[in-house]
């Protein structure tokens, strides 16, 4: 290599010693920047074993009235069963598929955020990846939440009403 100078102590300078803190004007952008996921409704969620039959998880959501039941196993989020999932995968084939477990009709690894995100990741997947419902999970991966179109409503309403600062 060519002469590389080795910088001094005396030289460095830290790029952030000038760093100035984002300044907001509107206290929605402030929320989304700063508050985190675990500051929207995450619970309560409704939730079943990967060995639950398919007849059982639509009869749940059918009961119960939400959109999705998140699938989880000694904690850990192995799957979302939508609504989607049951018109898409089970609807025509019911009779065939009611007794198998609901892993067979889930959707496997979804997309998740952790609850220390920030509340824009969680709006973010919904919009960019197309998910209504998006299950919050902790530093370890257990399943602490989901966040739904209604509940970042809510959120979001919150600080629209806010005058700016």
């Amino acid at each position: 290599m060519a002469d590389q100078k080795t910088p001094q102590p005396e030289e460095f300078q830290d790029p952030l010693e000038n760093y100035d803190p984002e300044i907001y004007t509107d206290p929605l952008e402030r929320a989304l920047a700063e508050q985190q996921v675990s500051a929207i409704q995450h619970q309560p969620y409704a939730s079943v074993s990967p060995e639950t039959t398919v007849a059982e998880a639509v009869a749940r959501l059918s009961e119960m009235q939400v959109a999705c039941l998140l699938v989880e196993e000694e904690g850990k989020l192995v799957g979302v069963f939508s609504d989607r999932d049951a018109l898409d995968k089970v609807s025509l084939e019911f009779n065939d598929i009611k007794d198998h477990p609901v892993r067979d009709a889930m959707t496997s690894d979804p997309i998740y955020v952790y609850e220390h995100d920030s509340a824009a990741a969680a709006l973010s997947v919904m919009a960019v990846s197309g998910y209504r419902h998006v299950p919050v999970v902790d530093i370890d991966l257990n399943l602490v939440g989901i966040v739904s179109p209604q509940r970042v409503t809510a959120f979001l309403q919150q600080y629209l009403a806010e005058p700016a600062e």
